[in-house]
């Protein structure tokens, strides 16, 4: 009997650690998601902060146009990955 208590719990501490993978699995896919979108509106941002310091107003206004739209498709896609749970 002791054998078996053992080797359940030992199964169960198995089962529970592939899950915590799974999820940390989960989490790392969208960690990584997220900071490539971020890392894209970033890189748009400071060309919109080097457009403005040159004066030109249209081009910075379309790079925070773009910068806006990459960080709303980062939350699209960070809500995709959540879905797919």
């Amino acid at each position: 009997m002791k054998f078996k208590t053992v080797t359940l719990a030992a199964s169960a501490a198995a089962f529970l650690a592939l899950g915590a993978c799974a999820e940390s699995e989960q989490e790392a896919q969208e960690d990584v998601t997220e900071q490539a979108y971020e890392s894209q509106e970033d890189l748009l941002e400071e060309q919109a902060d080097l457009a403005e310091a040159q004066g030109d107003e249209a081009a910075e206004e379309a790079l925070d146009a773009e910068a806006d739209a990459m960080g709303e498709a980062g939350d699209e896609a960070e809500d995709m990955v959540d879905a797919a749970e």
